[in-house]
């Protein structure tokens, strides 16, 4: 098989593409399953950052417009990608796999605190590092974390795996005529506001030359498929 096309990643999961076909929560299957392909990334000797979203649980943006305030439901948010983050730990556990949650919020009781450096250490020991609470600061999204994590892990590529199978010009579920874009540069991204990710994290990306790719987590097999040169999905840089 031929080389991997990245040594380091970081994966970026939406907390929604852990629900599988549930309304909340996370689905056993769909969690042991990609924890399984992490291992496998893992065995084949790429070093694997994970940011996990916490929308299966709770959005506090979403929350914040019924009135609740946003910095408090913005901290409820992080909380909840703790623990997303905990539960794939435990998930790359029994498949095998050594990982620690790192957390942008100080709890020693449940999980390391994040540091880059220590961070980066433990990727080269050859460790699964999820990297938890978002930024730590409320307004920031976990897209802009994973941005911000990639590019202080000295990542080679940032993956966002959700439930679509690229970039389109137009929700591809509501609009038939949506196009696809096997390519596009940051800049289009932002220009025609394609929903890629938020607005900081491209810019973050696009500032410190990280390139992007957007997949579908739910197409079993295409992280390992992708990482050995096969076209996935869509390619932002």
């Amino acid at each position: 098989m031929s080389q991997p096309i990245a040594q380091r990643i970081l994966l970026k999961l939406s907390g929604e593409a852990l629900m599988g076909d549930d309304d909340f929560g996370i689905n056993p299957d769909i969690m042991q399953r990609v924890a399984g392909e992490i291992r496998d990334l893992v065995e084949a000797g790429i070093q694997v950052g994970l940011v996990i979203g916490g929308g299966n649980i709770f959005r506090g943006a979403g929350l914040a417009q019924g009135g609740l305030d946003r910095v408090r439901g913005d901290h409820m948010g992080m909380l909840a990608t703790v623990m997303n983050s905990l539960a794939m730990q435990d998930a790359l556990d029994k498949a095998g796999v050594a990982a620690n949650v790192m957390s942008a919020l100080d709890m020693p009781d449940v999980c390391d605190t994040f540091t880059a450096r220590e961070a980066r250490q433990l990727l080269s020991l050859g460790r699964v590092v999820i990297l938890a609470a978002g930024t730590g600061n409320p307004y920031f999204t976990t897209d802009s974390a994973a941005s911000l994590r990639a590019v202080e892990i000295n990542a080679d590529l940032m993956i966002k795996a959700t439930k679509v199978n690229g970039v389109y010009s137009a929700d591809p579920v509501s609009d038939p005529d949506a196009v696809f874009y096997p390519t596009l540069s940051y800049d289009r991204a932002l220009a025609e506001n394609l929903q890629v990710m938020d607005a900081t994290a491209i810019v973050l990306c696009r500032d410190n030359g990280m390139p992007l790719r957007i997949m579908n987590i739910n197409d079993s097999g295409a992280l390992m498929r992708l990482m050995h040169g096969e076209t996935i999905g869509s390619l932002v840089e």
